[in-house]
């Protein structure tokens, strides 16, 4: 399996806008849409990935708690549907019911956020302060597909922890590891 690391897009950078389609509720979600909150976290994944599989339940779960507290939480899917069908948006709404998702899972069919938020891989995760300024981005956990270490969201549940509690993130940040977006042809970026 292809392993793809994060581009760790450089901290304090505000989080891009995006206008992306809800396959859900068939309506177009902006980042104003998601409302104000304590922190922002957007996550890069897709359906049919098997990092993304591997910690999809964990992060189910982390993202409830997440918004329980005041955090946002969206989620964006990038892939190529054409080339890769498991990822179309009305087999995303099959997986987030699936799997439990209480958050928006958008579509990106033009790739256009992925490119704004410099994502590379899924899963890839941003998290920002209240003021939507970058204060982590990289992995959920040290945990992989096959590396016998469970999903337990350490890391990410560290830097929300921090923004929770008005404290600086820890400036070491490891990139997250996953499969490369599905770009489609002539779209992947050079970073």
């Amino acid at each position: 399996m292809a392993r793809t690391q994060s581009t760790m897009l450089e901290l304090g950078t505000t989080a891009p806008d995006f206008q992306l389609f809800d396959p859900a509720t068939e309506k177009t979600v902006s980042l104003q849409d998601l409302g104000d909150g304590k922190g922002l976290l957007v996550a890069f994944i897709c359906n049919h990935c098997p990092f993304v599989k591997h910690v999809q339940a964990s992060f189910a779960d982390f993202a409830s708690e997440c918004e329980g507290k005041g955090i946002r939480v969206v989620a964006i899917n990038a892939n190529d549907a054409v080339s890769y069908p498991d990822d179309a948006p009305e087999q995303m709404v099959i997986e987030a019911q699936r799997v439990g998702y209480t958050f928006p899972y958008l579509y990106d069919e033009t790739q256009a956020a992925a490119l704004a938020y410099r994502a590379a891989c899924t899963p890839d995760f941003f998290l920002f302060d209240a003021d939507l300024k970058l204060v982590y981005r990289g992995q959920l956990d040290d945990s992989r597909p096959g590396n016998d270490q469970p999903a337990t969201c350490k890391d990410l549940r560290a830097a929300v922890e921090a923004v929770l509690a008005g404290k600086p993130v820890a400036a070491e940040q490891k990139p997250s590891m996953g499969c490369s977006i599905k770009w489609k042809p002539g779209k992947a970026p050079d970073y």
